[in-house]
């Protein structure tokens, strides 16, 4: 279960919450412009863009969750279990397995356009990494500053939707997710009218009534609307703090705590880490469960002509300041 989101004020934004019972070891992870990337059907590729984002590294290749390349063209993959239906290889279109879905569209495409070219052309297969890494099943948000795509394979074959919210959670599918929206058609963030019925003395005793109904508990179409809502209301000035600070308090509005989510017995979903994406200049910032300090990773000050992978494990104890 994750939330996904972008956000534009000066610079672009893409970024996502990761929620489960555990964590793999994912690190932010740098593939240089020059690291080798070897696809199963697509040879290999020597030279492409430059990429960061939060991945397992296995066997020295970067399983990305989330990452940006150095062009500003941000992507995330989430949990689509039940839906996802990937095919076999087939030899006509390129045959690209899902583990590496996200390295072949940030390696190569440098905005939206350009990958809606290479979507046109793929075929998205269920080869798995290894045995021990079978196929997930996922759906995907593509986005650079010109707008946000949403990638699904189902059984009827890829569908690719413009995302006009710009979130992304899980199930249901997408074209649902967004139907679902006109059950909060009424919301707003002024304060209501009465409209109940003129014969009743109403009025608003918080601030804030506009927006009742908004769902609050933590299923995935609940989050979708109340991550879009907040999106698509939030203010922000453009210097890089506002706009990084507001981006968090965003996906901070879908935030799992540990004991509200209950997967098995004393396994609870929580959110393991946030991310904050600045696709414009390159910087990977996150939080985790335990350390809700912002920590920023930038690319540009890495060599991204290397051709070795360059990752950095997470920050995970928060320092806690007493003031006598």
């Amino acid at each position: 279960m994750c939330t996904a989101a972008t956000y534009l004020t000066k610079d672009f934004y893409i970024g996502r919450t990761l929620d489960y019972e555990f964590s793999y070891g994912e690190e932010i992870t740098i593939l240089p412009r020059n690291y080798p990337i070897p696809f199963r059907f697509m040879g290999i590729r020597e030279n492409h863009y430059a990429i960061i984002g939060m991945a397992h590294v296995a066997g020295n290749y970067p399983l990305y969750y989330d990452a940006i390349n150095e062009k500003g063209l941000g992507m995330a993959g989430l949990n689509f279990v039940g839906n996802s239906v990937y095919r076999k290889p087939e030899g006509v279109k390129d045959d690209v397995a899902q583990f590496e879905f996200i390295p072949w569209v940030l390696s190569q495409c440098a905005n939206l356009d350009e990958a809606r070219a290479l979507l046109d052309r793929m075929n998205l297969t269920d080869t798995p990494y290894s045995e021990h890494f079978p196929s997930a099943g996922l759906h995907w948000i593509l986005a650079d500053r010109t707008g946000a795509l949403t990638i699904e394979s189902v059984a009827d074959g890829l569908k690719i939707y413009e995302n006009p919210a710009g979130v992304l959670t899980n199930n249901p599918p997408f074209d649902q997710q967004m139907f679902l929206l006109n059950n909060y058609i009424g919301l707003s963030p002024k304060q209501p009218e009465n409209h109940f019925s003129e014969q009743l003395p109403l009025s608003c005793y918080s601030r804030g009534m506009g927006a009742l109904g908004l769902p609050g508990d933590l299923s995935s179409a609940s989050r979708f609307a109340r991550a879009a809502f907040t999106r698509l209301h939030s203010v922000s000035g453009d210097s890089e703090e506002e706009s990084v600070g507001q981006f968090f308090h965003i996906l901070g509005s879908v935030e799992q705590p540990r004991g509200c989510c209950e997967v098995a017995d004393g396994k609870y979903e929580i959110t393991i880490y946030t991310s904050c994406c600045n696709a414009t200049r390159g910087i990977y910032y996150y939080t985790t469960y335990t350390n809700h300090q912002i920590t920023a990773v930038d690319m540009h000050r890495e060599n991204l002509d290397g051709n070795e992978l360059i990752h950095y494990p997470m920050l995970q104890q928060e320092r806690i300041f007493h003031q006598n």
